[in-house]
């Protein structure tokens, strides 16, 4: 707010002029560093682990690693990397085509 540097009113005043409140002027993000080295671990793993999701990322990285971070913002920066929309193709099985059936020379015979 350069209300408060320039014309040397007081915080409370700034903030009810603005319709703000006081700890929304005071906030500041200090988790950045900590969200780019979440979003830089999280690349490296769907890279190198193609088949993992979300939950074996986070179980890595908590148990693993050693990282105490909250799984709901990991999450959030899973989602925002879009790592969520990776669709895994459906494995096919190759059967063989079926043999013809044997048909009995007699009645009764199998």
């Amino acid at each position: 707010m350069n209300a408060v540097a320039q014309l040397g009113i007081s915080v409370a005043l700034a903030c009810r002029a603005f319709q703000i409140s006081e700890t929304c002027y005071r906030y500041s993000p200090i988790l950045s560093d900590e969200n780019e080295e979440i979003a830089d671990w999280l690349e490296r793993l769907t890279e190198n682990k193609r088949t993992w999701g979300f939950g074996l990322c986070f179980l890595y990285l908590r148990n693993v690693q050693g990282y105490g971070w909250n799984h709901k913002r990991v999450y959030r920066i899973y989602c925002e990397l879009e790592l969520n929309l990776r669709i895994k193709p459906k494995k096919r099985l190759k059967r063989d085509k079926p043999e013809p059936l044997a048909v009995p020379d007699r009645p009764n015979e199998t």
